[in-house]
């Protein structure tokens, strides 16, 4: 065989099998690249269980194969110390941001702030001193706040300076360690005393605390009071952190009437790099509508 012919046919042979070998790991190299999300959203617990299963760490792991780059907790103070441990180890080494966990206090309703009374007000600032634990083993920043239901029979004016008292007592306990309660209204029940971004607007400015922010959840704001950007754009300067769910059903976005990629473009566009919650629940069942949140997510998240 002649030199050139050999060195030919050498080349040739050589790239078919570099080929060949690309084509043969090309699956497994899609399969590992990881989404790059323009926002920080943050699914939670059992959203993607049909493929990942019931361990809460298998969880994580598989929310950040999907290119997740945050996650939120409502019931991590309820966890075993063990767990809440090896959860804050592993977003630490999977490089995602813990969002949210609630402060417990009793639930939405129980213990109100805007009575004023000592023993709810203790029930809180307890909850409070426990969270501090907590956000250290989870690495947390943000945790939930519901400052419970009406208390009908004292004015609206007293009610709020009730519940801001309340909050400058639990803002003393969280400042110290850079941490902030965000302050959630909610659509659930008419009896809840905090139902509109503008009045959680105006406590968060009584507070006066870097420590007591709003939680913007896009789902009940716009069943409260809807026009979503006009009201977020009014309130932004005390907007600590989002929530995202479409309605109605409270499924993933391209499930109902929020137009999400608008929203989304809007948040982006001000700068926001903080955490999106994703509080809602999966439109349908099994792996298919696991698959479906991402899809969605991936969809909306396509405004660049």
């Amino acid at each position: 065989m002649k030199r050139r012919s050999f060195i030919q046919k050498t080349t040739l042979t050589s790239s078919a099998i570099m080929m060949g070998g690309n084509l043969a790991f090309g699956k497994r190299a899609n399969t590992n690249v990881v989404h790059n999300f323009n926002l920080k959203y943050a699914p939670h617990l059992g959203m993607f269980k049909h493929h990942a299963g019931e361990d809460p760490i298998d969880q994580i792991n598989f929310m950040a194969d999907q290119g997740f780059t945050a996650f939120e907790d409502n019931g991590m103070m309820n966890r075993d110390v063990s767990l809440q441990t090896k959860m804050g180890e592993t977003l630490e080494k999977r490089n995602m941001t813990m969002g949210v966990f609630v402060i417990d206090k009793g639930g939405n309703m129980a213990n109100t702030l805007a009575a004023g009374k000592k023993e709810y007000i203790d029930i809180f600032l307890d909850g409070c001193k426990k969270a501090v634990e907590v956000a250290k083993r989870v690495n947390a920043k943000w945790m939930t706040v519901v400052p419970g239901g009406f208390e009908r029979n004292l004015p609206i004016g007293i009610q709020n300076a009730n519940v801001i008292e309340a909050l400058r007592r639990g803002a003393d306990i969280l400042e110290p360690h850079g941490l902030v309660m965000v302050l959630e209204p909610l659509s659930d029940s008419p009896d809840l005393h905090l139902r509109t971004s503008e009045q959680t607007y105006l406590i968060c400015k009584g507070v006066n605390s870097p420590s007591c922010k709003i939680l913007y959840d896009i789902y009940h704001m716009q069943k409260n009071e809807g026009h979503l950007i006009h009201n977020m754009d009014l309130t932004w300067d005390e907007i600590g952190y989002i929530q995202i769910g479409d309605n109605p059903g409270r499924n993933e976005p391209t499930t109902g009437e929020i137009n999400y990629q608008n929203v989304f473009k809007w948040i982006y566009d001000k700068g926001f790099d903080g955490i999106l919650g994703m509080e809602h629940g999966n439109s349908r069942p099994d792996k298919a509508g696991e698959q479906a949140v991402i899809d969605a997510y991936r969809k909306v998240d396509a405004f660049l």
